[in-house]
């Protein structure tokens, strides 16, 4: 008689937990719904900010609006700019302390885990609640070595030639149309400089909660790891239940210079009425190692593809994409690695399950350029489909320009 263990045939991740929100009656601020040049202008005279970011934001707007909408991926059909909050405020004032920030918001933190995790595990902490952030803090060392961990809004005030010489390299904002909304209307997100040599020994965390209806949340993240220096950032989402759609839109751009090493893990756990649609992407210099760690596990549609950009002789990327799909969701996540120099490597490895009807997807896209030689680039995709309802889809996009490679695909 066999001693092994039934394997279950289901898969369960029970009710979703963070589908409270607060109430909105104290909030500091909170604009009209729609989005114009008046909201943009709005958004950059409440932050105080020069007028070359506010040229920025407007430039960004008139891209937005000249761009159509992607007629692949997801179905958006209920997704109206219109009936989105473009900013809101719920604090002042960001603190240093957990005892300063506005009670009701450190009780929704106090549910999530927070404090406890910035105590026992990590180097430092920001938190954003809808439009801004309202709490940061960095342990001692790291800013005597020179480490900055600022919210992204901070970093423009008081890093302005830092901030200026990499802002919207990596993504500009006429990359797609979600870029360009983001550039527009960006509020919020971690802005990090690691010093040469400087190594993070436990991670830097930010976590990212809307609580509002119909809200949009368009952080805003840059990350400069520079020569030999290593950091793993760490990021979490979640946000209320409503009857009505929110939207969740980043642009994260990092720089990984020579030697260096950058790993970004993010679980999305946004709640089953968020559009999660996101640009991610780095550049990874000489020697350097970027990986991406992306899990999605909420929302109601995530179009999602981490991208690495190999820069210079062996440079390295690497990105493990993990998502699930229950009912009403699509999952299209995936990710891009492309070879701009010769003697690079790069690795994706997806896994999916789809359950109740849910449909995941991985979309990827490895390309080689001219003259990049000796490349290697494996990619792994698995799938799990739990029942007849569900669906998995792949898309994989394979570009060489140059005969020297050595390119797999496993599905």
């Amino acid at each position: 008689m066999s001693t092994d263990t039934p394997v279950k045939n289901d898969v369960e991740f029970g009710s979703y937990k963070y589908g409270f929100h607060d109430s909105m009656d104290n909030y500091a601020f909170k604009s009209r719904k729609g989005l114009d040049a008046q909201i943009v202008r709005q958004i950059s005279e409440l932050k105080n900010e020069p007028a070359w970011m506010t040229e920025f934001r407007l430039e960004s707007l008139a891209i937005f609006e000249s761009r159509p909408m992607p007629n692949w991926g997801g179905d958006m059909t209920d997704l109206n700019f219109q009936d989105i909050f473009y900013y809101m405020k719920a604090a002042n004032e960001q603190e240093t302390s957990w005892e300063d920030v506005p009670e009701e918001i450190r009780r929704t933190y106090d549910r999530l885990g927070i404090p406890e995790a910035e105590k026992k595990y990590l180097s430092g902490v920001k938190a954003q609640y809808d439009s801004e952030v309202v709490y940061g803090s960095l342990q001692e060392d790291l800013s005597k070595q020179g480490v900055i961990f600022t919210d992204t809004d901070s970093a423009l005030r008081d890093h302005p030639e830092l901030f200026r010489e990499y802002f919207g390299t990596v993504i500009p904002p006429g990359d797609n149309k979600f870029a360009a909304l983001n550039s527009a209307v960006w509020s919020g997100g971690s802005f990090i400089y690691v010093p040469k040599g400087v190594k993070i020994e436990f991670p830097l965390q930010a976590y990212f909660r809307i609580n509002s209806q119909n809200m949009g949340q368009f952080e805003r993240t840059l990350i400069i790891v520079d020569e030999g220096a290593a950091i793993h950032y760490v990021e979490g989402c979640t946000a209320p239940t409503y009857s009505s759609n929110s939207l969740h839109s980043a642009v994260v751009e990092i720089i990984v210079k020579r030697g260096a090493r950058c790993r970004y893990t993010t679980i999305q756990n946004w709640s089953s009425n968020v559009y999660n649609l996101v640009t991610k992407r780095a550049m990874a210099y000489g020697d350097s190692l970027m990986e991406w760690i992306d899990g999605n596990l909420g929302s109601k549609l995530t179009m999602k593809y981490p991208a690495i950009w190999l820069m210079e002789p062996g440079a390295r990327g690497e990105t493990l994409s993990i998502a699930f799909a229950g009912e009403g969701q699509h999952q299209d996540a995936g990710a891009k690695m492309v070879h701009c120099a010769p003697n690079t490597s790069s690795r994706i490895i997806s896994k999916s399950i789809s359950k109740s009807g849910g449909r995941s997807s991985y979309r990827g896209l490895v390309k080689v350029h001219k003259d990049a030689v000796n490349c290697r680039s494996n990619v792994v995709c698995d799938a799990l489909i739990l029942d007849p309802a569900s669906r998995s889809d792949t898309y994989p996009y394979i570009e060489v320009e140059e005969e020297n490679v050595a390119i797999e695909h496993e599905a």
